[in-house]
């Protein structure tokens, strides 16, 4: 039940991404400050209120919002056939019960009836469980590494063939 963001989602959104960031990177980056002081869910919903935003995002919703994942062309040249995964978070009190399965499973589904080619992304070298699960829906490091802006710790590049 993946569905386009609505402006009534906002917050719910900025909810599930400040508390899910939180859970899978303060122990990678172990940045108390960044965690509980730079992100702010306010600061956050007002980002995703600016025009134009909202629109590359999708909510999971059966009736609550459990996860949200934000879509976009890629930003390297010549992979005009390919949608990148920007963000992708189920909200951690309904981890480990599918949603994200179900949540990918449409997305790949949309994005290969939609004529990509393929799909990209980009996962934190040491965050082992988004690496697994992002696997175990069929996509595999394609060799493309670099730093993540600010950070000593790398990001991987991803890609599913579709």
């Amino acid at each position: 039940m993946l569905r386009p963001a609505k402006p009534e989602d906002i917050s719910r959104i900025a909810e599930i991404l400040i508390f899910a960031k939180r859970m899978a990177y303060r122990p990678i980056f172990q940045n108390d400050w960044v965690s509980f002081n730079e992100m702010q869910v306010l600061p956050l919903a007002a980002e995703l209120e600016k025009p134009g935003v909202l629109r590359r995002w999708l909510v999971y919703d059966d009736g609550i919002i459990r996860g949200v994942m934000e879509r976009g062309e890629p930003e390297e040249p010549g992979l005009s056939d390919s949608l990148q995964l920007i963000s992708f978070f189920v909200d951690p009190f309904f981890q480990q019960m599918g949603y994200g399965r179900q949540m990918m499973e449409q997305f790949i589904r949309e994005a290969s009836a939609a004529g990509y080619k393929q799909l990209l992304l980009w996962v934190l070298e040491k965050n082992d469980r988004a690496r697994r699960f992002y696997e175990n829906a069929g996509f595999f490091p394609d060799g493309a590494r670099k730093l993540e802006e600010g950070t000593p710790e790398y990001i991987l590049r991803y890609r599913k063939k579709l």
